[in-house]
């Protein structure tokens, strides 16, 4: 399958097959209405706004969402790469917006956005540099917008990539940042995910997954990644509740997108376009991400760790974080959380940004209404 290779940090292959399938008509209407009506802003300083902003040259789909505009602001950065969690986010984002004012984004190349650029010409500005300079070009243009002097930054998988190299760059964007399934470093990433799901698959005395695995040595390999090897080793980590704990598939995440009121049909075929489209381009680039030598930030900083997660093993994160000098850091575990945290435990995560991290926005920026 040409999308084999979207699997990269939390299985976008199969957000991509999904995104693929030919609809004539949307069968999930009725039920995305329903889901729009319960979501629906109608506080008097609410906010519910999206639509395209330009950043770096292009334009690309933003939603911004809250009950009160007063409340701190969250920019959220999605995974994948090309991996939108703009079409999942009403699992788990509504509660949020009471305390926040939540930005999801579609990044260029991504969801929404494919279909805003000529895909060819943004092929060739996709590097880590440029989707970091565009979150900053973002972070700036929705603070004028709502009024404020920085942000809650939020990370997830390949997004934790753009959001830590966003605190290095411009600390002073920032109230916090959080690292949900933190990459810190690429190659340790895939190692340790390998070692403990051929480990899972031995233990299992699984013939066929452990050929399969063992055929793919050494992993991740020397010199640029190999999609097809990532796929493979992301196809039995899914299976071994690496992704999703406790479950051997991740089918309700990956249809979840069917329900959203934020995507049409094209929409998801868009979104398998642009997974196609980026990780083609963008993987090979992504072989020598490492913050090994990021030993001093001047952000605060929280890493929301699945205990279960081996899409991006919290390992390599918490060798990382102990050398790390910040004025705040802090690991929040995640103990029956894989890789999707914020929906496999949306009560804790919302509950862990709401005690360790709202209080930081609400002393910085003491307009902001006081959470009872």
């Amino acid at each position: 399958m040409r999308f084999a290779a979207a699997a990269v940090l939390f299985a976008a292959l199969a957000a991509a097959a999904h995104a693929q399938t030919p609809v004539a008509t949307d069968p999930y209407a009725p039920g995305k209405a329903i889901v729009e009506d319960v979501q629906k802003i109608v506080t008097p300083n609410g906010i519910d706004e999206s639509g395209p902003m330009t950043l770096g040259g292009a334009r690309q789909w933003v939603s911004i969402r809250g009950t009160d505009r007063d409340n701190p602001v969250i920019v959220f950065i999605h995974g994948g790469p090309a991996a939108p969690e703009l079409p999942m986010a009403w699992t788990f984002q509504r509660p949020w917006e009471d305390y926040f004012t939540v930005v999801q984004w579609d990044q260029r190349g991504a969801g929404k956005s494919y279909a805003l650029n000529d895909p060819q010409v943004i092929a060739g500005s996709m590097t880590v540099d440029r989707y970091r300079d565009d979150a900053i070009e973002l972070i700036d243009q929705v603070t004028r917008k709502l009024g404020k002097r920085k942000v809650i930054l939020i990370g997830h998988s390949w997004g934790t990539i753009v959001g830590l190299s966003v605190a290095a760059k411009r600390p002073d964007l920032l109230h916090a940042y959080v690292g949900a399934g933190q990459v810190t470093h690429f190659r340790d990433n895939e190692r340790v995910g390998f070692d403990a799901v051929l480990a899972a698959a031995k233990a299992d005395n699984n013939a066929e997954a452990v050929k399969e695995l063992e055929a793919l040595q050494p992993y991740p390999g020397p010199g640029a990644f190999d999609p097809a090897k990532i796929a493979v080793q992301r196809k039995w980590s899914i299976h071994y509740g690496f992704l999703t704990a406790y479950r051997d598939n991740a089918s309700y995440y990956f249809n979840a997108p069917r329900l959203s009121p934020a995507y049409t049909p094209e929409d998801r075929r868009s979104w398998g376009r642009g997974s196609e489209l980026t990780i083609n381009t963008l993987l090979p680039k992504l072989a020598e991400v490492d913050f090994s030598a990021t030993r001093k930030l001047e952000a605060p900083i929280f890493m929301f760790l699945g205990r279960r997660d081996y899409t991006t093993p919290p390992e390599p994160t918490q060798a990382w974080m102990k050398a790390l000098r910040a004025p705040k850091k802090e690991i929040v575990w995640f103990d029956h959380s894989a890789h999707l945290m914020m929906i496999e435990e949306p009560g804790r995560f919302l509950y862990a940004l709401l005690d360790k991290v709202r209080p930081i926005a609400e002393r910085a920026e003491p307009g902001a209404p006081k959470r009872n």
